[in-house]
């Protein structure tokens, strides 16, 4: 039963509600950066409404993950964006909308590296940090969210658009107690949107603490 809820669940892993979805005029989109491979993993911490979050990067497994990630990060888009979507035994989302519920505008879409991530043993487990994105497999762009909960059911199954899954590419390393503190807000329904938290849980700041 858990792992059906968990399927239905992450079809609505999407980075604008679908309420929210009727064509508007996009502003032109910088491009994605270039994957890199750092010789280390580097590690980013989020400063949170619960405390600081600290997770490690797997370039060698989701190299072009990894570094539109540490672009959004050194850019210092990530301050004042809020975890919008919070699902208990689920999963906490956010890093593009600010506390009005806009959304911010990011840079263009990445390949989604799920295939790469799930064959190297990189998974949407407790813990792990994934990209989220519409039902479009290669549309994430910043938006990302925490597994509080081991979520197979998001992992890579074939590379069909139902299968292809979501891009897991790092875990935290310390600061899994703010994760469950924020899983456990209460959320409510706002501008269409559900699961949202009563009051904001901002993301204060986002640093690159070692590469």
């Amino acid at each position: 039963m858990k792992a059906v809820l968990a399927a239905i669940l992450a079809f609505a892993l999407w980075p604008v509600p679908a309420a929210a979805q009727a064509p508007v005029p996009e502003a032109p989109k910088a491009e994605a950066p270039k994957a890199e491979t750092p010789k280390a993993k580097p590690r980013v911490r989020l400063v949170t409404s619960y405390g600081p979050v600290e997770v490690e990067l797997e370039p060698a497994l989701a190299p072009e993950t990894v570094a539109n990630f540490l672009a959004y990060v050194r850019s210092g888009f990530y301050a004042g964006t809020i975890f919008h979507r919070v699902i208990p035994d689920f999963m906490i989302q956010g890093g593009g909308l600010d506390k009005d519920l806009q959304e911010k505008p990011g840079r263009a879409s990445i390949r989604n590296e799920a295939a790469e991530t799930s064959a190297g043993g990189l998974r949407n487990v407790r813990g792990t940090i994934a990209m989220a994105r519409t039902d479009a497999p290669g549309s994430a762009t910043s938006q990302f969210f925490i597994n509080v909960v081991d979520n197979p059911a998001l992992d890579h199954k074939d590379r069909s658009d139902a299968g292809y899954g979501y891009c897991a590419f790092g875990r935290v390393v310390s600061g899994m107690e703010a994760v469950d503190k924020i899983a456990k807000v209460t959320t409510v329904i706002r501008k269409g949107m559900q699961n949202v938290p009563e009051y904001p849980v901002r993301i204060k700041s986002a640093e690159v603490v070692a590469e």
